[in-house]
């Protein structure tokens, strides 16, 4: 059985040959210049991050085939890892700069790099085309081709409709945020849409796809549990954006800054008395360290951090009963292995 070790080193190793691929395709192969400027796109923002999500393709395809694989079966499987790594990184991208994002990976935003600024979102448009380009020169002629592409299109849908009602409800610049949207109804849907259906969902499908496996009431059941385990993580994500440390994080939280309908503060609002209500909507949204900190302290006044605690040991529990729910459908471990990566992350 191939450790999850040596299938990283060959997720790496497969890194250039994945480029090269795309440097010569033919929308590329006659322009040097943007053969270089992709080169360099894909290099800075692919690089540098854990790659749960492209690993987890290739780790559930090979559960999925018992690890009976051919070399060729097991590239293609490596190679659709990268296009969703590149799924990822193309809407990082582009939120790093509605957001006003520092520091992405423990280094500066792309946006923020070469004197780009909004230029940078032509790139992000780069990543996402250079998934199909993956999809094509990897699956074409073969019987998952179609059911993999539109899984890739239904899911880039989703995550932009995701991203879209999270940037409706964030203020406008200047103007407080609309506290009576942040709702655990509102949080619920932008969570499901922006984060579960790419990080969780879109890994397994592909591999099921890429395995032969056509019955849907499968893809529905390996749903049911990768969603929920996408909140899960959001919840996390939430928490260590205010309450983690960038040094393991790589990144500054500013969630309390941009007015962000999180976790947190749809945890919290429910708790608030008239005053402690006033605050927040005096002082949530606003990009000075004096208003952070008054949010923070809420939250520590309100328990949150143990509410946060009480939160994962609770989900922990209810995914692992989901889980053992689906032993006779599908291999457990392909889902306990999402467990493993997650629970009681710090970055």
């Amino acid at each position: 059985m191939a450790s999850s070790c040596k299938i990283k080193d060959q997720f790496h190793e497969f890194f250039p040959e994945m480029l090269r691929c795309l440097k010569n395709s033919p929308p590329l192969h006659k322009l040097p210049s943007m053969q270089e400027w992709v080169e360099k796109i894909v290099e800075y923002n692919l690089k540098g991050g854990k790659m749960n999500r492209g690993m987890a393709v290739v780790e559930s395809f090979m559960i999925l085939k018992n690890h009976q694989v051919s070399e060729e079966e097991k590239n293609t499987a490596i190679a659709l890892g990268w296009a969703v790594e590149m799924l990822q990184a193309f809407f990082l991208v582009a939120d790093d700069i509605m957001d006003g994002s520092l520091t992405r990976r423990m280094k500066p935003c792309w946006y923020r790099t070469n004197n780009l600024g909004v230029k940078a979102f032509n790139d992000s448009i780069l990543l996402e085309s250079l998934i199909y380009q993956i999809v094509s020169s990897y699956c074409k002629n073969q019987h998952y081709y179609l059911p993999v592409l539109e899984l890739f299109h239904d899911v880039t849908m989703r995550t932009s409709l995701g991203q879209a009602m999270d940037l409706h409800s964030a203020p406008n610049p200047n103007e407080a945020p609309d506290l009576s949207k942040f709702t655990v109804e509102t949080y619920d849907a932008i969570v499901k849409y922006k984060t579960a259906y790419y990080s969780f969902y879109l890994p397994v499908a592909v591999a099921m796809r890429l395995a032969g496996i056509q019955d849907n009431d499968l893809l529905k059941r390996a749903e049911d549990i990768l969603l929920p385990m996408g909140r899960f993580f959001q919840v996390q994500d939430d928490y260590l954006d205010c309450f983690g440390d960038p040094e393991i994080t790589g990144k500054i939280g500013t969630d309390i800054e941009d007015g962000k309908c999180s976790w947190l503060i749809v945890t919290a609002l429910p708790m608030c008395d008239s005053a402690q209500r006033q605050l927040i909507e005096a002082h949530y949204g606003l990009k000075n360290t004096e208003s952070v900190n008054l949010v923070k302290s809420l939250y520590q006044q309100f328990d949150i951090p143990k509410l946060y605690t009480e939160y994962e040991e609770r989900s922990y529990k209810e995914l692992t009963q989901m889980i053992e729910g689906i032993k006779h459908q599908l291999p457990t471990s392909i889902f306990q292995g999402f467990m493993e990566k997650i629970y009681k992350r710090l970055n």
